[in-house]
């Protein structure tokens, strides 16, 4: 039969689409055509296929015309991970391959002209996609096979080269091969090492009561927080030790972060399932690219969907590019990210929990104090300055912390600072109530919920509502910032196991979103 299918996967984002990779080889003018809108390094694929298979000890049809279609044919395809279906649908037209063995099989790898099998980016969004879609086998390059098992129910083959593969689905024995190196340069890290978070611990940080409440508040609900304060008032301190306070990821959540990094080339052979909130801290001078996704072919995910159910730390806010500060309102506000090009939309998740820090000025010590100021910035710098940390972004800053410099005065000798764990089975207990409250739902945590949906079915007591509605039409609050408060008042409400957020709840939570001082007893009560 001069015609056989093979199926790969083509993503468009995070989200794959099943390819059936159609081959035709019979009688007419002698070419090798692929259609079905594939880009430029795939459509390269055809000389690439050719030789390897002249160079693995198969013949081309050089007599007769080969005709290959990725159906469905008006969806774009990108990348070099076709190559191996490809010339495997090539292989089954001319009778190579049994028929029957490419049924329900999927090919994945990028093949060099010796017919050896290249690692790829993404394996396991495209083995995830495979599996939905009714594939049970997967052929993928060998320092890829941890990654595709990771996707779970799909039989997984590694193999390192295209006659391993042929032999294969030949039922033959399958000969040997030189090893598959790994993606060059795969690990992207995005700070100091990852291990480095276990070094650190909440109960590292002497005083500082209103900002600790405030980072378990944020933890327990997913809510976005905004340190500010003159250098070496603790801001980064404070920072790195909030991914220490989120419990481990679920499945769910751990599959989907596991298949975003695959996405960006983050993972080497050996690597397991990432069952810990990320935690990225970009420097300033960071692209719109690298930060929010996208490049050149296909798109990669940036630091804020590599950080997905994790911390996105930016500091140094106000040195960030303006078209970076404006990227960020959308995942800010939706929990995704969308990229959008002349062709195509490609939308990333990028659901983290996202920490700004600022510095009151420009040198970092401007102090409301004439008397312990030691800025050297003029007022207009400071204006400047300033203004890039409000407005649109920070209307959609849940919570709001101004710190200051420790000193004799600030620091609370009576409360002993806290562990992170001892915080994180609270965050923990905090969650699990969530969890709760909205099974069934789109969203799992308070910072995700829908302010419509938590009038209607999750309202405050009456008073409270009062009080918070007197705050809107005051103009104290945006109807946006009303529905933080809202969300902010059900996690205090979670921490202190009470069944639905009152008058105190409310309280607290417009303090932390307007950065004014919370009660020490409240904080000390609550704290533990």
């Amino acid at each position: 039969m001069p015609f056989a299918t093979t199926h790969c996967i083509a993503l468009d984002g995070a989200t794959g689409h099943l390819i059936d990779v159609q081959a035709d080889v019979s009688a007419g003018q002698v070419a090798t055509v692929l259609v079905g809108r594939p880009d430029a390094a795939l459509s390269e694929s055809r000389d690439r296929c050719r030789m390897a298979l002249i160079n693995s000890g198969f013949d081309w049809p050089n007599t007769r015309r080969t005709t290959i279609l990725l159906s469905p044919a008006d969806l774009p395809k990108r990348g070099t991970h076709f190559d191996l279906a490809i010339a495997v649908a090539v292989l089954g037209a001319l009778d190579v391959v049994p028929h029957e063995s490419l049924e329900d099989t999927a090919f994945v790898g990028e093949l060099t002209l010796a017919g050896r099998l290249r690692s790829v980016r993404g394996v396991l969004p495209m083995v995830l996609a495979a599996r939905e879609r009714g594939i049970v086998r997967v052929f993928v390059p060998e320092p890829q096979v941890n990654e595709a098992v990771l996707a779970g129910g799909m039989e997984v083959v590694g193999m390192r080269s295209l006659r391993q593969v042929v032999a294969e689905l030949c039922g033959d024995d399958v000969p040997e091969a030189p090893p598959v190196a790994p993606m060059s340069g795969s690990r992207l890290l995005s700070w100091r090492g990852r291990d480095r978070l276990d070094e650190v611990d909440l109960a590292d940080v002497r005083g500082m009561l209103d900002a600790r409440f405030a980072a378990e508040v944020a933890a327990a609900g997913g809510h976005h927080l905004l340190l500010s304060g003159p250098k070496g008032s603790g801001k980064t301190t404070l920072a790195e030790r909030i991914p220490g306070l989120l419990p481990d990821l679920t499945r769910e959540e751990a599959v989907e972060l596991t298949a975003l990094h695959s996405l960006a080339g983050a993972l080497e052979p050996g690597d397991e399932l990432i069952t810990r909130p990320p935690y990225a801290a970009p420097h300033h001078d960071a692209s719109k690219a690298a930060l929010v996704g996208g490049g050149s072919g296909q798109v990669r995910p940036g630091e804020i969907s590599r950080a997905h159910c994790g911390v996105l730390f930016m500091d140094e806010f106000p040195l960030f590019r303006t078209d970076v500060i404006d990227a960020l309102r959308e995942p800010l506000e939706s929990g995704d990210i969308t990229i959008a090009r002349a062709e195509e939309s490609v939308t990333l998740p990028a659901r983290s929990l996202v920490v700004l820090a600022a510095n009151p000025c420009p040198c970092g010590n401007y102090a409301v104090s004439a008397a312990t100021s030691r800025c050297t910035c003029g007022e207009t710098q400071r204006r400047s300055y300033q203004s890039r940390v409000r407005g649109p972004i920070t209307d959609r800053i849940d919570i709001t912390r101004h710190l200051l410099p420790l000193s004799a005065s600030t620091t609370d000798e009576l409360v002993r600072p806290e562990s992170t764990a001892a915080v994180r089975d609270r965050v923990q207990a905090a969650r699990l109530r969530q969890e709760d409250r909205y099974a069934g739902e789109g969203w799992r945590l308070n910072g995700q919920a829908p302010g419509p949906a938590l009038r209607d079915r999750w309202p405050l007591v009456k008073q409270a509502q009062v009080v918070l509605d007197q705050q809107m039409f005051g103009g104290r609050l945006t109807q946006r910032g009303a529905v933080r408060v809202h969300r902010l008042a059900w996690t205090l409400a979670d921490l202190a196991g009470v069944e639905r957020p009152g008058l105190h709840e409310v309280d607290v939570a417009i303090r932390l979103r307007a950065g004014d001082p919370l009660m020490a007893a409240t904080v000390a009560r609550r704290a533990g």
